[in-house]
């Protein structure tokens, strides 16, 4: 198949997934092309069958503020007549899905279907606000097929917009060769901690939705009873908050802060505990990556987080906001090795049972089969790990 895919190329999750699809799809032999105002950040290298497309701006004294979507759109019916693409694959209803219907419009080629995969804030925050509702519903509705990345996206996405569209769950996926455990990675982790601490990781976007004040919080809770160092990586609004909280409870010596990275699975396999208090998370990819590698996961049970977090095995989860709580499961976990121990092996199995590239990639190329009228093998519809348990 000829599939284009656009998405946001910056650090997140829904860049992350439509990126690593991508790459996947490129390997078992599909021409991909992505169509961008940048190149996504894990496309750092040539891949045999990827090619990037870049959105060139209009520069007119006329624009305050140049219309990328417009210029998105141009770009995407020129590549989906240049190419002669079968699948048009937009991440994100707002504004993804909308400009791939306008480009289906103005593009000579009458054979191009639209997917689209919804994330979490383009539901969650962007299509509920009112003034941008009617067009996230326009945009599904007017999509060949939907795919939602978790159980709770699909059910609140039908709640909010009263669709008549069938939406698929196909979850996030994880290589779990490359997110491994520490003694199968590279990293080091006697670069972050001294012997006998322990080391905390958080990794997001720093949006006030993941909550990074509060897994500073956590930490120095957990640091006056465990001997422990925590790693912030990203960047975004929650930064300087985050350093503020740090300042005030006396931890900062024992935090880095990170920054961006592009290839946070040489950091992953170093933690003993990820935490993720998030306030909204439709599904929590950073979190699935750290379940790989064998990292247990401290989490609120906002959302999407309860279909990927096995409470009690693969680690806790607790109510938005409950940072005594968090701390108190935190030290459970990391002043007990045998619990450690087991809840590392829980979190790596579910992640590779359930959330393995191998398994999750070939649900897309039947979906994408299904979207073109091709026979193709029906999968089995996934189901979370919580709904096994």
């Amino acid at each position: 198949m000829k599939i284009g895919i656009t998405c946001y190329p910056t650090h997140g999750g829904s860049g992350v997934v439509a990126t690593e699809l991508g790459m996947e799809l490129a390997k078992r032999g599909h021409e991909v092309h992505f169509i961008s105002y940048a190149l996504p950040f894990r496309l750092k290298q040539f891949q045999e069958n990827v090619v990037f497309h870049e959105v060139q701006m209009l520069a007119y004294p006329l624009f305050q503020y140049p219309p990328y979507t417009l210029a998105l759109a141009a770009k995407l019916a020129e590549v989906a007549d240049e190419i002669q693409l079968d699948v048009l694959h937009a991440h994100y209803a707002v504004p993804h899905a909308v400009c791939a219907y306008l480009a289906r419009q103005v593009a000579r080629s009458t054979k191009l279907k639209i997917v689209t995969t919804l994330h979490g804030t383009d539901i969650t925050l962007v299509g509920a606000d009112p003034s941008f509702r009617p067009l996230t519903r326009f945009g599904i509705e007017q999509s060949d097929g939907v795919t939602a990345v978790s159980r709770y996206l699909k059910e609140k996405t039908l709640e909010v917009f009263g669709l008549k569209n069938s939406i698929e769950v196909i979850p996030n996926f994880v290589d779990p060769t490359r997110f491994a455990p520490r003694l199968e990675s590279s990293c080091r982790k006697e670069q972050f901690v001294k012997k006998g601490e322990r080391l905390l990781l958080h990794i997001s976007n720093f949006r006030a939705s993941k909550g990074v004040p509060d897994v500073v919080r956590v930490f120095a809770a957990v640091r006056r009873e465990v001997p422990s160092r925590l790693l912030l990586v990203g960047d975004g609004p929650e930064r300087v908050p985050s350093r503020e909280v740090a300042d005030e409870l006396g931890v900062t010596k024992w935090i880095r802060w990170l920054g961006q990275l592009d290839a946070v699975e040489e950091v992953i396999g170093c933690a003993d505990l990820f935490v993720l208090p998030s306030r909204h998370e439709s599904f929590g990819l950073a979190a699935l990556e750290a379940m790989s590698a064998g990292v247990p996961v401290i989490a609120s049970n906002a959302e999407g987080l309860p279909e990927l977090v096995r409470n009690g095995e693969t680690g806790y989860l607790l109510p938005v906001g409950d940072v005594e709580g968090m701390a108190r499961r935190s030290i459970e976990i990391l002043s007990d090795d045998k619990r450690h121990a087991a809840m590392s092996e829980a979190a790596r199995r579910v992640a590779i049972e359930h959330y393995n590239v191998e398994k999750i990639i070939p649900m897309y190329e039947d979906f994408y089969g299904r979207v073109l009228g091709q026979p193709v093998r029906v999968p089995e519809p996934f189901t979370p790990p919580d709904a096994l348990a």
